[in-house]
């Protein structure tokens, strides 16, 4: 298996303990015998000067997964973690897939009729300087923070839409998940499938909200991808509404279909010394290059978000729940 990508899952058995997954075919899981985690599992390898597919050579496999029942008793966990979910750094970048312009284009239409919005003048950054050359650092790209691992929700578990958003629509896209040795070193473990999850309304009443627009919640999973993400990544995104597939469009990720490379949004990720803190988890979201928002769809209470591509095996799934009502927020004055 060296040399090629494998695809990892976590999940808690029918007995209630947590356990780690080899998919060995197509969609047959295997689970790692004294594996409960893929945290402990990446820093085991660094520690040992390993790959992580090298590192399995120290595993036995066991019995075979049911995996059809773990999606459907929603025992499916986020395939990297932290026990400590305040240890687990989310982040998204934006404007970083060649037909996110467009859509976010449609979005600020109405607010420049003239000269390019400021989003757009962020788009040309990236395409003109957001694949620099080997040893050089390019044009750092739009990037908020997300939350913490307290906001991820398992795969098959439904997404909230809280009472104070106006709207609570799908991201489709590539996830780069990551934990920092025990020196400070990046080490990308792999890659999965992402749903961001963030109020479009919000960000197009105004796009300095943009920060507020991430809806903290969001979804990736359930597999994760060790090995080298392809060029050119395509899958679909879905929306469900009753078993009825009521919008969907192309998943296009991977290098080809953006204007910066991987390795120019982690520099500017990872540049932070506080985001290098030994043992943490990063999980990264790379940009969507479509939304069922720019298509005039507004999800409700029901609805099921779907994201599937072949490489990454099983596709993520979440219906969307509603949420608390919205109510103001007490402050104690010591």
């Amino acid at each position: 298996m060296e040399g090629q990508s494998m695809r990892l899952i976590q999940y808690i058995t029918a007995s209630g303990v947590r356990a780690v997954g080899l998919i060995v075919e197509k969609n047959s899981p295997v689970r790692i015998v004294g594996a409960s985690s893929v945290r402990e599992m990446a820093l085991r390898a660094v520690e040992e000067g390993q790959t992580l597919q090298q590192s399995l050579s120290g595993y036995a496999l066991g019995e075979a997964v049911d995996y059809a029942a773990v999606i459907a008793e929603r025992r499916l966990l986020l395939p990297l973690d932290h026990e400590d979910a305040a240890r687990c750094v989310i982040a998204i970048t934006g404007l970083t897939h060649l037909g996110s312009a467009q859509s976010r284009a449609a979005m600020h239409a109405e607010m420049d009729k003239g000269d390019l919005t400021d989003s757009m003048k962020m788009f040309k950054l990236g395409v003109e300087g957001g694949k620099p050359a080997q040893e050089e650092i390019g044009v750092q790209p739009e990037w908020a923070y997300k939350g913490d691992g307290n906001w991820a929700v398992h795969p098959e578990h439904p997404i909230e839409l809280p009472g104070y958003a106006d709207d609570g629509g799908e991201e489709g896209e590539i996830v780069g998940l990551y934990v920092i040795g025990s020196r400070g070193q990046v080490i990308r473990v792999g890659y999965a499938l992402g749903n961001e999850f963030s109020d479009h309304v919000m960000e197009r009443k105004n796009y300095l909200c943009l920060a507020h627009s991430k809806l903290r919640q969001c979804s990736y999973g359930p597999e994760l991808l060790v090995g080298d993400l392809p060029e050119n990544v395509q899958g679909d995104i879905r929306v469900r509404r009753n078993e009825e597939v009521i919008w969907n469009a192309p998943l296009l990720s991977g290098e080809a279909n953006m204007s910066h490379s991987i390795g120019n949004l982690e520099q500017h990720h990872f540049k932070y010394a506080g985001f290098r803190r030994p043992g943490d988890v990063h999980v990264y979201f790379f940009g969507a290059s479509v939304l069922s928002f720019s298509a005039g769809l507004t999800p409700i209470p029901g609805d099921v978000f779907e994201v599937e591509c072949p490489l990454f095996g099983a596709p993520l799934r979440n219906p969307l729940a509603a949420g608390e009502p919205d109510r103001p927020i007490e402050v104690l004055q010591l």
